[in-house]
């Protein structure tokens, strides 16, 4: 999952090739985040995607995802092993988020230093 502090939850998910999105798989999701863990812990939005931007280790990169659904800048992404899924991504999340009235607003220094750092290891 991808959270900030007090921002709503969304969750990225990659479907085997071969599988077809659908509303029912995301609301399958969000059914499941509901009875395994709780209503409290249920993501605003299940966004199917086709792949997951990731390090040439596998290593899912937690500060894109976190950008693209913040509509902020995602830094380098050169040395992905997958880098053209991030415009794929970034395009889909965005203009549905826009669609559906999410304005993208100015981040805080902060929330900015945030994404950054997110999933860098401690």
């Amino acid at each position: 999952m991808d959270e900030l502090r007090g921002r709503a939850v969304e969750m990225y998910v990659a479907l085997k090739p071969g599988v077809s999105s659908s509303g029912a798989i995301e609301d399958k999701v969000a059914a499941a985040i509901d009875r395994e863990i709780g209503k409290i812990a249920r993501p605003k939005h299940v966004w199917i995607v086709a792949d997951m931007p990731k390090t040439r280790f596998r290593k899912i990169m937690r500060r894109v995802i976190a950008g693209i659904s913040n509509f902020a800048d995602v830094g380098d992404v050169s040395t992905l092993a997958n880098p053209e899924i991030v415009e794929d991504i970034r395009h889909r999340i965005q203009a549905e988020k826009l669609a559906r009235g999410e304005v993208p607003r100015q981040l805080t220094p902060e929330e900015a230093e945030e994404i950054k750092a997110f999933g860098r290891a401690e």
